[in-house]
């Protein structure tokens, strides 16, 4: 029964240190700020990926997106570490709730004839599989934009 107490403080203890570790864990943003279009996605599928005709256009002004993506962003817990609105290019950093997993954000604005298209590359930092919550993310972020 000891060995067993000993078994729980110490899974507990590692899963306490574990969360610590990646909600402090540094995102650096010579890292992480990317250019959507210009990178190559990884191995593993943990991210969500839109360029070029996959990627959504919406009917405003490049700048107006941007501020519209700043405010979803930031209702759902995400940190701006580089670029801004204004600039066309930004990349954010979420959060998970539980442990705290990082999850890199980056958007690219190309502006249109008639309107801006919306490039966008989210990623985990760290596992193999993000169970979906990479794409779940953009899709929710789209649906947002878009008044859905």
């Amino acid at each position: 029964m000891r060995i067993l107490l000993i078994l729980v403080l110490l899974t507990l203890a590692g899963v306490i240190g574990a969360a610590v570790y990646f909600r402090t864990v540094s995102m650096p943003a010579e890292v992480w700020h990317v250019d959507p279009a210009r990178v190559t996605p990884p191995a593993s599928p943990n991210f969500a990926w839109l360029i070029g005709a996959e990627a959504p256009v919406f009917d405003m002004a490049p700048e107006a997106l941007g501020l519209r993506i700043e405010a979803i962003a930031t209702a759902e817990g995400a940190e701006r570490i580089a670029g801004d609105p204004a600039s066309g290019q930004i990349t954010y950093v979420v959060r998970s709730r539980l442990m705290g997993f990082p999850d890199a954000i980056s958007i690219r604005l190309v502006p249109l004839d008639q309107g801006t298209r919306m490039e966008i590359f989210s990623r985990s930092r760290f596992g193999y599989s993000d169970m979906g919550v990479n794409g779940a993310r953009v899709a929710r972020w789209i649906a947002a934009l878009s008044g859905s």
